[in-house]
């Protein structure tokens, strides 16, 4: 995507009537345009300092991911793989949850699979699914943002929502 991303920067760049530099490449994971080197991808330099390594934030916890997922899916009334955060979506389709959701005021747990690759192929692997965002309400896989939307149209998702509605003005 980022590799995408660039190449459509670089191509504008091309194609906008400005020539581009003899020293614009593209090589996997950068970008080099008009002598700027741009990074696509985490530094994987053995020098580079702990601190800005990347960290896999769940082999701490002696959980395997499947196990994380299942958790997650059980634990949570609605739980929501996505890209990005809800305060923060990163993409339109997750975003489109997000907004769907929020309109019932029900609490909305999430994890963004941005954050580590081998969680998102978890997730995938766990509901059979290959596209996100994907969302579970009650342990049950309903599908993404088209089928959520698509449920608020017809009435079905205020259905399937009304009890968790319902705990979470009690518990206010």
């Amino acid at each position: 995507m980022a590799r995408s991303i660039s190449n459509l920067l670089f191509k504008a760049i091309t194609f906008s009537g400005v020539p581009a530099s003899p020293s614009s490449t593209i090589a996997p994971g950068l970008l080099y345009l008009n002598g700027m080197r741009y990074s696509t991808s985490a530094p994987s330099d053995p020098d580079t300092h702990d601190d800005f390594k990347p960290k896999d934030k769940f082999s701490s916890s002696g959980l395997s991911l499947k196990d994380i997922v299942e958790q997650d899916v059980k634990d949570n009334p609605v739980m929501l793989y996505m890209k990005g955060v809800p305060n923060a979506p990163q993409c339109g389709f997750s975003s489109l949850a997000v907004r769907v959701l929020s309109a019932y005021h029900v609490p909305l747990s999430a994890r963004n699979i941005l954050e580590d690759p081998e969680l998102k192929n978890a997730v995938k692997a766990f509901s059979n699914w290959p596209t996100f965002p994907q969302i579970f309400i009650k342990g049950e896989f309903i599908g993404g943002s088209d089928i959520i939307l698509n449920m608020h149209q017809n009435g079905e998702l205020k259905e399937k929502l009304k009890d968790i509605a319902a705990s979470q003005e009690k518990s206010e």
